[in-house]
């Protein structure tokens, strides 16, 4: 198999300002991975270590260090060894944590691959893992500690020959120009050597997607697309329904939990061996079918179809999840589940609402005299409010806007809500 890397747009680096909170002082400009397994059931959950990886590209942000926002089920945090002092954190979900809700979850305990991704510490750090419980309030899950000076680590090799295919590449890596932007590494599944032009040209299209839906239009120059192009033996991915089992790199398949146009992978390792060739920061599988679906889960990974006619939507709104950790806001589905919200409190992404601490929420973005909750009048529909149905819930939880590609099936279609979130987390991420 063969990895070719595509850099679809470069940008000059920038020197960086002085930092309150000094990158060098800890950490050098790589990667440490920390390799999971994530077990459990529905109502018990356990993770054990089972290695660290060295990778070449840490692409965040050397200034944004600790998260801001607290976004996802769980919280990854490092703090150094010797003062305690925390150095480094982010939050983000996992696919076990969909599981758990699961009616197999009910019955059965399963694993799961799980990476967390930081730079490389120049001393030892104490690193843990928090989960929320169902009043949102986190909890000690996991903890570890890793010594450079002592830990061996599994250096990351180019397990399959890959090349740039131009002097650009190379040396927008050496310039290290990906931090301060957003890096999004674009992986196939179920493309094969013969489709080598069509995922660079599938790359480009879904690139526009993007580059064209507000907000990210106003953001063109601070996101750069990779492509890692990793060739699969067979073409398009697995449908179980149909009885149709493909060998691809990735090893995607429809019906995830039940789901059937819900594609997932959990192939996770290898999905992060092959995104390392490249700085990245979301990473968004694009699988080489015509058949609608896909999936996302916040700061894991994205997943979309590349040949329906709906891909442009998907695309866009499995990011919204990935990206910036925007809630589903429709409410009647295959996917739907009774339980998902504790109604007594606040759900952590920012486009939902119990109104247990609406002030929390979007309150500052409803004008005078549109009610709280808001009836689905279409007087209404184009103002900010609190409606009912969202989460996949009926009852209970509200969503901020009456449609948004959240929502329905439409393109270039944010809320303001959803659009400030996203906002939001482009600042983040392309801090200078």
């Amino acid at each position: 198999m063969l990895f070719k890397i595509y850099p679809l747009f470069f940008f000059l680096f920038l020197s960086l300002p002085g930092l309150t909170q000094r990158f060098n002082d800890y950490f050098k400009d790589e990667t440490l991975r920390i390799d999971l397994i994530h077990a459990g059931n529905d109502s018990s959950e356990e993770i054990t270590l089972k290695g660290f990886k060295s990778e070449p590209y840490f692409s965040g942000s050397l200034l944004q260090l600790i998260d801001p926002i607290d976004y996802g089920k769980y919280k990854f945090e490092v703090y150094e060894s010797v003062t305690g002092k925390l150095i480094f954190s982010y939050g983000y979900s996992t696919l076990f944590s969909e599981y758990q809700f699961t009616n197999e979850a009910k019955k059965h305990s399963k694993s799961f691959e799980e990476c967390l991704i930081m730079p490389f510490p120049l001393e030892k750090v104490n690193i843990k893992i928090l989960c929320r419980d169902r009043q949102n309030l986190f909890k000690p899950l996991f903890s570890c500690s890793f010594n450079p000076l002592v830990d061996s680590t599994s250096v990351f090799k180019k397990h399959y020959e890959y090349r740039n295919i131009s002097a650009n590449t190379k040396k927008s890596i050496l310039n290290k120009d990906y931090h301060g932007k957003l890096d999004i590494v674009i992986v196939p599944d179920g493309y094969q050597t013969k489709d080598s032009i069509k995922i660079y040209e599938d790359a480009l299209r879904f690139r526009r997607y993007l580059l064209d839906c507000n907000p990210y239009s106003n953001y063109s120059e601070s996101i750069q697309f990779w492509v890692v192009s990793a060739f699969s033996q067979d073409s398009g991915t697995d449908n179980p329904t149909k009885n149709i089992e493909c060998n691809t790199i990735i090893n995607t398949s429809f019906n995830t939990f039940g789901s059937d146009r819900y594609l997932m992978t959990e192939d996770y390792f290898h999905l992060k061996d092959i995104a390392a060739h490249v700085p990245y920061d979301q990473i968004y599988i694009l699988v080489n079918t015509d058949r609608y679906g896909g999936g996302s889960i916040y700061n894991f990974y994205s997943v979309c179809v590349s040949d329906n006619s709906k891909s442009e939507y998907i695309f866009t709104h499995e990011f919204g999840h990935g990206f910036a950790g925007l809630g589903d806001e429709y409410f009647t589905s295959e996917v739907s589940t009774p339980d998902i919200y504790n109604l007594t409190v606040e759900p952590w992404e920012p486009n939902l609402t119990t109104l247990r601490a609406f002030g929390t929420k979007w309150e500052d973005l409803v004008e005078k005299g549109v009610p709280i909750p808001t009836p689905d009048d279409e007087k209404y529909f184009t103002k900010v409010g609190a409606f009912e149905g969202g989460g996949y819930m009926t009852n209970g939880v509200y969503r901020p806007y009456f449609d948004c590609s959240m929502k329905t099936i439409s393109v270039n279609n944010f809320c303001p809500v959803c659009r400030k979130a996203i906002i939001r987390m482009l600042e983040i991420y392309t801090r200078k």
